[in-house]
């Protein structure tokens, strides 16, 4: 039994890595390896209180990954209800520079501190949206989605909320909101200081922009409202975590419920919907969501809770204990992998196979290294796969104009938390 889930889980994880060659859906290839995977355990229980302790293991992960899966489910809809409400807009037009690198520090600067309270992935979509408000030329606008993607995963490192695998961290009592943000996030600015230094010294980024710069458009009364009542609501969570001592997806559950009651109160239907523009509900927020990243993060998560359940990880935590017995190399080579492997499984795996305390080094190295690794390959992270799909950014484009800053900003991270931290 060991052996054929061991089979599966490693079949099923080379069938998301080359999720594009073969043009199956990650999320596809996760959900089958996850439920075949406790389907086998399932098979080879032979007796009352073998199927009864399976059972009972099946059911505890699915309280673990529920809470993981319904704290996302609500950070998505409080986000998708600010952009139906053009709450982004607004960012625009706090922009007034023409200066290149001047832009491009703000624009980085701006993912950088929105993807802490946004997540890094949907802080990606909506930055790049509006540089393509901005900048005109292609090459500066690849440029400056690269740039988003790099500030976008540091930031998202520091906060309980901003990354997936931070939140996953922070919801499976690894880490503690004031210990991340002391810890880390220095660390993550010296992840984006570092590339943007070294670009500050590029002839390309010298100068102004020629082209007319175009106007903001004029956005509605609420939207500033919207902006900030929803980024409230979202930074509330971990203070609720910390009155309350309940779950964190209690109070993600809770924030988006008074956001929801905000825009029952505000009337919605004084919106004229149309085909191009529907009512801005939470309703239409909810149909916005990226189910298929909701259930890639089920499938992956039951897939890791089996090899836990049959002690899989334990052993290969012992084994990378015995080869690799300083932990900080470990979580480096950890951080680098999430470059080429997805960093949610990595990051589970970690989870289980090391018993360690709230608080441990070993979980705070973890949480920068898988939430940074990722901008040194743009297959590496979400962000990065958003911005190859919205901007065309090729690989070799990438991997020879962007990757090496990447991972000096990353590396420089690295040897703060080191040497310092």
């Amino acid at each position: 039994m060991t052996e054929l889930i061991t089979f599966m889980f490693v079949a099923g994880y080379l069938l998301i890595i080359f999720e594009h060659k073969l043009n199956i859906d990650k999320a596809v290839s996760a959900m089958i390896t996850g439920i075949s995977c406790w389907v086998v355990i399932g098979i080879h229980q032979l007796t009352p209180e073998a199927i009864d302790h399976a059972n009972e293991g099946l059911l505890h992960a699915m309280g673990e990954i529920s809470a993981i899966l319904f704290f996302l489910i609500g950070a998505m809809t409080i986000v998708e209800l600010i952009d139906l409400h053009h709450g982004f807009d607004v960012v625009s037009q706090w922009i007034r520079t023409r200066k290149k690198f001047i832009l491009l520090a703000i624009i980085s600067l701006l993912a950088f501190f929105f993807s802490a309270v946004l997540d890094n992935l949907t802080t990606t979509i909506v930055m790049i949206s509006l540089v393509r408000k901005i900048i005109h030329h292609n090459e500066d606008r690849l440029w400056f989605a690269s740039f988003i993607v790099i500030a976008a995963n540091a930031g998202g490192a520091w906060s309980p909320i901003g990354d997936v695998t931070t939140t996953m961290l922070w919801i499976g009592h690894k880490v503690s909101t004031l210990k991340l943000i002391e810890e880390l996030f220095i660390p993550s600015v010296l992840c984006i200081a570092v590339p943007l230094v070294i670009t500050s010294r590029m002839p390309r980024f010298w100068g102004s922009y020629k082209e007319e710069t175009p106007q903001p458009s004029k956005t509605h009364a609420s939207s500033l409202f919207y902006l900030w009542a929803g980024v409230g609501l979202l930074v509330s969570v971990p203070v609720f975590k910390a009155l309350t001592h309940l779950p964190p997806f209690m109070g993600m559950l809770g924030a988006m419920s008074v956001f929801w009651l905000i825009s029952e109160i505000d009337h919605p239907f004084k919106f004229p919907e149309t085909r191009e523009s529907p009512r801005p509900t939470v309703r239409h927020a909810l149909s916005r969501i990226e189910i298929p990243s909701i259930l890639f993060f089920l499938g992956i998560l039951l897939a890791i809770s089996a090899l836990q359940t049959i002690g899989q990880l334990g052993h290969l935590g012992q084994f990378l204990q015995d080869h690799i017995a300083n932990p900080v190399l470990i979580s480096f080579v950890l951080g680098l992998l999430s470059a080429v492997i997805d960093n949610v499984p990595l990051v589970a795996g970690a989870m289980g196979m090391y018993p360690l305390p709230l608080d441990d080094p070993f979980w705070l190295q973890i949480a920068y290294a898988a939430g940074t690794g990722g901008s040194i390959l743009i297959i590496g992270s979400a962000a990065g796969v958003a911005a190859m799909g919205l901007e065309k950014i090729q690989y070799p484009w990438y991997f020879k104009k962007v990757s090496f800053l990447a991972l000096l900003g990353y590396v420089a991270g690295w040897l703060y938390i080191y040497y310092i931290g």
